[in-house]
């Protein structure tokens, strides 16, 4: 069996044909009851405190009328949508294991080397919280000086990857079995990967010129009742024109199987930052840590190193960082293999740090 999707004929797998099947009776994935379950299922306090960050009680009623609560014959039990974003972790890890992110940040341009990887642990609302800070901690900020005053540049707009990223969580298909929503990061780019291809009747020239296609309704008007999503169908423009007013590459959307994966470019100003620059802002949070090692120590073995880091990483990652640090001339290293020692560059931190707050 094939059907026409804008200028394509594909075959119609299980995925698509459980989609045509959900949208005749007009119901999203995550509007279905889990009768299973009851509301203990979920964590309201949890619940109780998001909606009170935008101001707004919440209620038995409150959580019916988003579909967060739905009836069935054992009474209100938790939706689909419900367990995704306030399930409790037993109950998740049981019935949608796959509703979760992970990250990865890879050497070079593509996955042969990973390192760096991270599970975003709790719902898809955690995740708005700990994905940006695991961009964070493997992408670069670039210095810009302009009339004489500093001002910092990430790798790639943050704007738009939020806007992606909540894209990403309202937007994939938790009925694919074995697919996560996925962070990779390479030496040239970012992408952001979601299960699910775009909605049954919906191309991707409706999603450029603003048409909106909801595939989780409760997911959706959660997010909008939070606050976290603005208008249904200008995501797309928000990520370009934030991609424009900051001078960035605009990204890709490439559909691919049953995923929607968006390609963020490196901007070409992080990628040769002059040596003259202040030095700190182009430090990485975990090259920052390791190098606050040295303060109480003037050489460290690498063991040392990798113990003493607040937040623990893998001996490859640990490895890499040492290997840029050294490239920057903040590190020297003396010996080999087990028995290396790792010291302070030839170019000095503290002073170097003293010099970049003046600017």
């Amino acid at each position: 069996m094939y059907i026409r999707l804008g200028s394509t004929t594909r075959p119609a797998g299980p995925e698509i044909i459980a989609e045509i099947k959900r949208s005749v009776t007009n119901q999203s994935y995550d509007q279905q009851a889990i009768p299973d379950l009851s509301k203990n299922a979920l964590d309201l306090e949890k619940a109780k405190k998001a909606f009170k960050t935008v101001g707004k009680e919440m209620s038995e009623k409150k959580l019916q009328s988003l579909g967060i609560l739905v009836p069935s014959n054992h009474g209100l039990v938790p939706s689909i949508g419900g367990l995704i974003l306030f399930g409790k972790k037993k109950q998740r890890e049981n019935y949608i294991p796959d509703a979760r992110v992970k990250g990865a940040r890879f050497h070079g341009k593509d996955k042969t080397n990973i390192l760096d990887q991270y599970e975003i642990e709790g719902t898809i609302l955690d995740a708005l919280d700990e994905v940006p800070k695991f961009i964070a901690r493997n992408t670069r900020l670039a210095a810009r000086i302009q009339k004489l005053r500093r001002k910092d540049i990430p790798e790639y707009p943050e704007i738009g990857l939020r806007e992606i990223i909540v894209n990403a969580l309202v937007h994939a298909d938790y009925s694919i079995l074995g697919s996560t929503i996925q962070i990779a990061i390479f030496n040239d780019r970012l992408e952001v990967q979601n299960p699910g291809m775009l909605p049954f009747g919906f191309t991707m020239e409706d999603l450029k010129a603003g048409v909106s296609r909801i595939r989780n309704r409760v997911l959706a008007k959660v997010f909008h009742e939070l606050k976290l999503m603005e208008e249904w169908g200008s995501g797309y423009k928000r990520v370009i024109e934030a991609c424009h007013r900051y001078d960035y590459p605009e990204p890709e959307w490439v559909e691919q199987g049953t995923s929607i994966r968006v390609i963020f470019y490196s901007q070409k100003k992080t990628q040769s930052i002059q040596k003259t620059k202040p030095l700190k802002k182009e430090l990485t949070d975990r090259q920052k840590a390791i190098l606050a090692l040295f303060k109480k120590s003037k050489s460290l073995p690498f063991r040392n190193i990798y113990n003493d880091l607040p937040t623990k990483i893998s001996e490859r990652m640990l490895r890499y960082e040492l290997s840029q640090l050294k490239k920057m001339g903040l590190l020297i290293s003396k010996g080999k293999g087990p028995s290396t020692v790792w010291e302070k560059g030839g170019r000095l931190i503290k002073s170097t740090l003293k010099k970049e707050e003046t600017v």
